[in-house]
């Protein structure tokens, strides 16, 4: 008997991995940071090979800190950064250019053009998704166009497209797989959701050669081994699925109207709509949350906020304001209030429901009184504040009112942020035991498809909450501060090609 899943959370600003027993709990866990590179205003990229290394080296420890081995998995599961982009030679395995992120806007003048032509109608259609720089289409066919030889290459089928996922795999199995879960797939901006194949249509107006892209499996099933190198055995990949969707997938939010949100770098809301994909007419994206094995997929509706921990880590690194995100909270607790500071941070423009990739971030408010702790209480409302936006839109496109919101990631252990979203939203906020629900949900999806664990309904008696967080806040009050709030996104908003 196999005593672990090792999930392998491959994240914007670090490399996880961490080892869970029977029960979900954790065993041990590893992480590392590697360097966020800005080569131009709007532009964020990452080393391909920073990416692979960190994630192998934190596999290893992992294990090692367990004093286990290779033997006592078993199976491997994957979850990963979303959208960000990666171009390589099949032979060599080498990267043609720096992974393009998630959060890079470099496509926004594209992106423009495929809107003005009403494209983002036919993308809209087929994917779930608004024609945005977040997803991997333009950001691929970028560099189709950019890297010197690119394209006639990608044409001869010497190149390979993949999201982290993919990279991952590919390197795990030494080129073996190259596959994409569903999931992924649905975030590339160039799968249909619907016929759950490549988008023929969407390939040809953006230029991207079939033979570029991985094949896309379920996000629980077994796609392959890992290479002896890596482990001293062969390991079972089993599991892979996006960050958000493997997050919801950990939450327990397997039933239709259940929703997470998860604070990492980014915020990200999900609710479970089943087997039935939700048209959002609200901005929120309609997605892929995972599918098991052979089953129909389970659809999402999303709502992306593209800067929330990111935003404390500027206090910490750019601004000098605190010396460790965990300080933030004691800080922003110092003051009765934000004395009338509203930070806007939208540092590569603002996402759901305003999808505006022209918008950049503001202080507004401040006074001669105003200091280090307004500022950094501001900054966490901020966080809460998006949120709000989200969970309005996603309230009105279900047509219901959010009961409670299961809640995740790094930001997550904040207790300010944490009452404080439960005041703005005006419905209890639930924290699990397990914060990591990520990695967690990765680990269920490989355990699933390898018989770890028997069932979803045995999966879900697992959760348990820590504490819950009522709101305290008058409706008064919450509203005339999200009124303050929509005014100050008024202010950032609609700034036109810069």
């Amino acid at each position: 008997m196999s005593d672990y899943i090792l999930a392998l959370d491959q994240g914007t600003t670090s490399s996880r991995a961490i080892l869970f027993d029977r029960t979900g709990g954790i065993s041990a866990v590893a992480q590392q940071e590697f360097p966020q590179l800005y080569p131009q205003p709007g532009w964020v990229e990452h080393d391909p090979l920073a990416i692979w290394q960190s994630q192998l080296g934190v596999a290893r420890e992992s294990l090692a800190r367990a004093g286990a081995d290779a033997t006592q998995l078993a199976a491997i599961g994957i979850t990963n950064q979303r959208e960000t982009t990666l171009l390589w030679e099949r032979d060599s395995g080498r990267p043609l250019h720096n992974a393009i992120v998630w959060q890079d806007r470099r496509t926004a003048g594209y992106c423009d053009e495929l809107r003005a032509e009403g494209f983002d109608q036919v993308i809209l259609e087929h994917t779930g998704l608004v024609t945005d720089p977040y997803f991997s289409g333009t950001k691929l066919h970028w560099l189709l166009q950019q890297v010197p030889d690119a394209r006639s290459r990608a044409e001869r089928g010497e190149l390979a497209f993949g999201t982290v996922d993919s990279w991952l795999i590919w390197q795990l199995t030494g080129g073996r797989l190259h596959v994409t879960d569903v999931s992924n797939a649905s975030r590339t901006m160039l799968y249909d959701i619907h016929a759950q194949d490549w988008c023929e249509a969407i390939l040809e107006r953006l230029d991207i050669p079939r033979s570029l892209l991985p094949r896309v499996t379920a996000s629980s099933e077994i796609m392959g081994e890992s290479d002896v190198e890596h482990f001293g055995a062969p390991v079972p990949l089993a599991g892979m699925a996006g960050d958000q969707h493997a997050a919801t997938f950990g939450q327990a939010c397997h039933a239709p109207g259940m929703a997470k949100n998860t604070y990492g770098t980014g915020c990200f809301l999900l609710l479970n709509t089943g087997e039935t994909p939700v048209r959002s007419a609200n901005n929120l994206l309609t997605t892929i949350a995972w599918r098991l094995g052979d089953a129909a997929p389970v659809y999402a509706l999303e709502g992306s906020v593209f800067v929330a921990g990111a935003a404390v880590q500027w206090l910490r690194d750019e601004l000098g304001l605190i010396a460790s995100a965990e300080e933030s909270a004691a800080m922003a607790a110092s003051v009765n209030d934000s004395g009338g500071v509203i930070v806007v941070p939208a540092f590569t423009g603002l996402g759901a429901p305003w999808w505006d990739a022209y918008a950049r971030g503001a202080v507004l408010g401040l006074t001669r009184g105003s200091g280090r702790a307004e500022i950094v209480r501001a900054t966490l409302e901020s966080i809460a504040f998006q949120s709000r936006d989200v969970v309005d839109a996603m309230s009105a496109d279900a047509g219901l009112a959010l009961q409670s919101l299961r809640v995740d990631g790094g930001a997550a252990a904040n207790d300010f942020l944490m009452q404080f979203q439960a005041d703005i939203l005006g419905a209890p906020v639930q924290r699990p035991a397990i914060t990591e629900t990520t990695a967690l949900g990765a680990a269920y999806l490989a355990g699933l498809a390898t018989g770890f664990w028997n069932s979803s309904e045995e999966i879900a008696g697992q959760w348990r909450i820590e504490r819950v967080f009522e709101p305290r806040m008058s409706a008064d009050e919450r509203e005339t501060r999200y009124e303050a709030w929509g005014n100050a996104v008024g202010r950032v908003r609609g700034r036109t090609g810069e």
